[in-house]
């Protein structure tokens, strides 16, 4: 069990529909890292941009973009999280894995699909909450649309970070920030949000902001709309003292 964990921020501007082109921008903003980190977090459909439109760039565990995951995990010696559109049988998810190495930690599927885009009649839901357990630590796995909704992300589990994958755009990034705040405050755990910058096919703008906040609510990390990489370092020993002198969290009722 590690007290310390760290967490690399990849925030960069997606190429619509370009696998090839958004793998080799990870690649390169990855090799800028010169310390050992714990996890790399990719934004939400980091291989493709925002596009649900098209499934036939979705892949099963057979596809480029796990095998290019893994290998980033294997390069970093980190485990790397991130989500795209992924195909099981007659289904489409918007899915998020945690690889290490070879190996995947944990899969989870976008419960809230964003309907004003229709991405609940493109794509199946997810309808499991996950929790999985790294170097000791247990992270919980959410994406972008799915931090509106505090019910499903109430922290039963009690999971020392939540992990936010997002594509969330300039005209309500206020609203991202508060409400990662917000769930780090209400789940006594920090929230941990990546985002994308740059304007989509659509025009639709985003300026990043990937955020980190302590269990107080605490800023510890805005990428503002910077093009690269932040590195966060989360403490177990501070987390589980304000929980122990505030523990709020054994009031909460249970789904």
């Amino acid at each position: 069990m590690e007290n310390i964990l760290s967490i690399g921020l990849v925030q960069t501007n997606l190429r619509w529909k370009d696998k090839t082109a958004n793998l080799a921008l990870i690649h390169q903003l990855v090799e800028s890292i010169h310390q050992p980190i714990d996890i790399l977090l990719l934004p939400e459909l980091f291989n493709t941009a925002f596009c649900i439109d098209d499934l036939s760039l979705a892949e099963d565990e057979s596809g480029a973009t796990l095998a290019f995951m893994q290998q980033l995990s294997i390069q970093q010696a980190c485990a790397v999280g991130g989500s795209f559109l992924f195909k099981e049988n007659e289904n489409v998810y918007n899915r998020f894995f945690l690889v290490d190495k070879n190996e995947v930690l944990g899969v989870y599927d976008k419960h809230y699909l964003f309907s004003l885009v229709n991405e609940n009649q493109l794509l199946q839901n997810g309808n499991k909450k996950a929790c999985i357990t790294y170097k000791g630590w247990k992270l919980q796995p959410f994406i972008c649309y799915d931090l509106r909704f505090p019910a499903w992300c109430q922290n039963n589990d009690n999971a020392e970070v939540q992990l936010y994958v997002a594509s969330w755009p300039q005209k309500r990034i206020h609203h991202w920030q508060i409400l990662l705040q917000a769930r780090a405050i209400e789940n006594q755990c920090y929230t941990v949000g990546v985002n994308r910058i740059g304007d989509d096919f659509y025009n639709n703008a985003h300026n990043g902001h990937s955020s980190v906040f302590d269990f107080t609510g605490t800023k510890i990390c805005d990428m503002q709309s910077k093009d690269g990489i932040d590195i966060v370092t989360l403490s177990k020993v501070d987390l589980e003292a304000h929980k122990k002198r505030y523990p709020f969290w054994k009031d909460r009722e249970k789904e």
